[in-house]
């Protein structure tokens, strides 16, 4: 137990030394697909013969259906297949034995399966999903709108339950652009990388892996390097999840929705400052999204809209008080016009 301390310790302080010189963002994405990669070769390898293993479907209509599959290599995705057409294109979540699972991470033993899709009668589970993939479709774009020209740090990206009315993403931008406020053409513009990567239908691919993969994948960010340890540390196996969509590597404690493609109506909305943090000047990106399933009249469209554009305040995790005193208030970000 302290030899691993000790490793750790000494893996965060190579990590922050090796964040203050951060290349350039072309060269930092393809270090983490490398990454990425040789983990997933990895992980294939410890499954070098085929086992079978029995999924036992649920949901409408699929009750009493057995499938046999690949230990370490079939997914739900791949269990949709052996069903229709349709299973495989409404397809967004899974239920393994009751537990959220992406629809693109392998089966490792015999288990029951739901497919979840955006009309179930409670769709509580996709539109949190959905929410929390359409924020990470938004870093991804932020992170690669600037080029090379500016530095780009995401931070944690909020939880924000889907009623909030916009989902967010927060980021320090290079300190260049600290008196920048973004424009309409701006947000268009940021709206139109989005899309372009929905028409993609890129695939949101996990890998679960080990907190030591993820500090050297994210090497150069000295706030993913924290969020490593905070997610390795709530989760009972120690693990963290990592995603890669198309060259973009991102972190996630929870599911994400199957691909890109089941975006239809995508703006984003706002960029509000949240004032001088810790890693700079913080911002909250914002946006509004519909699923490829559901569609709302431009009207209704533009109300949501307005609503979208409001900062969405995030309260802070409350500490333990006496009973005598009130709980700690929620902070009280400053804002920018945008």
């Amino acid at each position: 137990m302290a030899t691993r301390t000790v490793c750790q310790v000494l893996q965060r302080r190579f990590a922050s030394a090796a964040a203050a010189v951060r290349p350039p963002a072309a060269e930092v994405r393809s270090q983490r697909n490398a990454i990425f990669s040789r983990e997933h070769d990895r992980q294939r390898a410890l499954y070098p013969r085929i086992e079978k293993i029995e999924v036992s479907m649920q949901g409408p209509g699929l009750d009493g259906t057995l499938l046999i599959m690949n230990k370490g290599m079939s997914t739900p995705l791949s269990c949709a297949r052996h069903l229709t057409e349709h299973h495989v294109k409404s397809s967004v979540l899974a239920l393994v034995d009751g537990e959220p699972w992406p629809l693109h991470q392998p089966l490792t033993h015999s288990c029951s399966l739901t497919l979840l899709t955006f009309k179930d009668s409670d769709p509580r589970l996709v539109n949190q999903a959905y929410w929390r993939s359409c924020a990470a479709l938004l870093g991804q774009v932020l992170e690669s709108a600037f080029k090379d020209d500016f530095t780009v740090e995401l931070l944690n990206t909020p939880e924000v339950p889907v009623t909030s009315g916009a989902f967010c993403c927060d980021v320090v931008l290079d300190p260049q652009l600290d008196s920048w406020t973004p424009s309409e053409e701006s947000l268009r513009s940021l709206t139109r990388g989005a899309q372009q990567l929905i028409h993609q239908d890129l695939v949101w691919e996990p890998l679960e892996v080990a907190p030591s993969v993820a500090l050297e994948v994210f090497s150069h960010s000295r706030c993913k390097q924290e969020e490593v340890e905070e997610k390795a540390a709530q989760n009972a196996r120690g693990k963290v999840m990592l995603y890669r969509c198309g060259d973009h590597v991102l972190l996630s404690g929870d599911p994400l929705v199957a691909r890109t493609g089941l975006c239809s109506q995508y703006e984003v909305t706002a960029l509000h400052s949240l004032g001088q943090g810790p890693f700079g000047l913080h911002r909250r990106a914002q946006g509004l999204s519909l699923p490829l399933q559901l569609q709302a009249h431009h009207t209704v469209w533009r109300k949501l809209r307005q609503r979208a554009e409001k900062l969405v305040e995030v309260s802070r995790p409350k500490e333990a008080a006496p009973p005598s005193q009130p709980d700690s208030t929620s902070d009280q970000p400053v804002t920018t016009p945008v």
